[in-house]
């Protein structure tokens, strides 16, 4: 397939996932749909932040070379298209490396470890005060990789927002101290998905695939069904005529997510909290709606799969489009660093 030139008139916008293992109605519902309407409203970067995954995963970095094509199967199942959308790989770009490592001069230790994003993310995986430090300069690599395409766009959740305000203060910094009268870097704008962070099928406050408690986008019939069965709903709706409720009900924040009959919904709703309508019959619909959705996808999927070379050649592709826009952003932070000697 022969990537067209994108339109380098729209705003630039820079997503991306760390390729750990496949994707999920998580990322489907918080970034993967929004993603497709994206590419034909911007200039679309979706990165394959390959480098940024091996910080936590260097004792098991076959996971992440595994993955990288895996998760790019998922991109082209949804339907994000690389004529529109540029897919690239993060560790095929030097320029973001290097741009890292200037970055890392404009932010201190303490200022790293004050970013509540990175602090979650530390407690959550148990470092304490063993932390790689290419986790712990995760902002500064995160900004390397918005600036280096001039994102003014970046889509995020809500927990990653101290993420983009680190990234404009190093942008801020950088421009005062190098820009002279022009700006060389631009500042970015986080914006959120109007549907929040999916919890995982167990009630947890997130799908997450090292908690295992995902619902994968190639999942087969069998798994889907399975997966159903297991989700979390009102513990103290023991009874088919007992009043349900629905905060913190997980089958109906899924039906919430993915279900387009709205009033059919709101009925179910109302007939479950003032009792007489079982578990079993509100699954039964979310399985039905999950079905219909994931068969197409999985579909895909499995036909795109049977070409994993292609797959590489649409990555190749994009992150050799990726590298020249870095390029000539590199090029511009050396000048004002005064590091052009030739």
């Amino acid at each position: 397939m022969s990537l067209q030139t994108p339109n380098t008139t729209a705003p630039v916008i820079l997503t991306g996932d760390r390729p750990t293992g496949p994707l999920h109605l998580g990322h489907f519902v918080g970034s993967l749909r929004n993603r497709v309407t994206y590419q034909d409203q911007y200039r679309q970067f979706i990165m394959l932040a390959d480098a940024q995954a091996l910080t936590d995963n260097m004792d098991d970095i076959g996971k992440v070379h595994r993955n990288v094509v895996e998760v790019a199967l998922d991109y082209l199942a949804v339907g994000i298209d690389p004529t529109k959308s540029t897919i690239l790989i993060q560790s095929q770009i030097p320029e973001l490396a290097e741009l890292t490592f200037y970055y890392l001069n404009l932010v201190t230790v303490a200022r790293l470890e004050r970013n509540p994003t990175v602090k979650a993310e530390i407690v959550m995986r148990g470092f304490e005060r063993d932390i790689p430090a290419g986790f712990l300069t995760y902002p500064a690599s995160q900004a390397a990789d918005i600036t280096a395409f001039k994102a003014g766009i970046v889509p995020v959740g809500e927990d990653q927002i101290p993420m983009i305000e680190q990234c404009n203060e190093i942008v801020r910094k950088f421009n005062r101290t190098y820009g002279g009268e022009k700006d060389i870097l631009v500042e970015c704008k986080a914006i959120v998905p109007e549907v929040g962070r999916l919890p995982g099928i167990d009630g947890r406050a997130k799908m997450s695939k090292s908690l295992g408690n995902t619902i994968n986008l190639g999942a087969s019939a069998d798994e889907i069904r399975a997966a159903v069965k297991q989700v979390y709903t009102d513990p103290l709706h023991l009874k088919v005529s007992d009043p349900g409720h629905l905060e913190g009900n997980v089958a109906f924040i899924y039906l919430d997510a993915f279900d387009t009959d709205k009033e059919g919904l709101a009925e179910m709703k109302a007939h479950y909290t003032r009792g007489g309508l079982g578990d079993s019959v509100v699954k039964k619909r979310l399985e039905g709606i999950l079905q219909d959705m994931l068969a197409p996808i999985r579909a895909r999927r499995e036909e795109l799969a049977k070409d994993k070379g292609q797959v590489l050649q649409i990555l190749k592709e994009g992150t050799f489009k990726a590298r020249e826009v870095a390029a000539q952003t590199m090029d511009e932070v050396r000048k004002a660093l005064g590091l052009s000697y030739f």
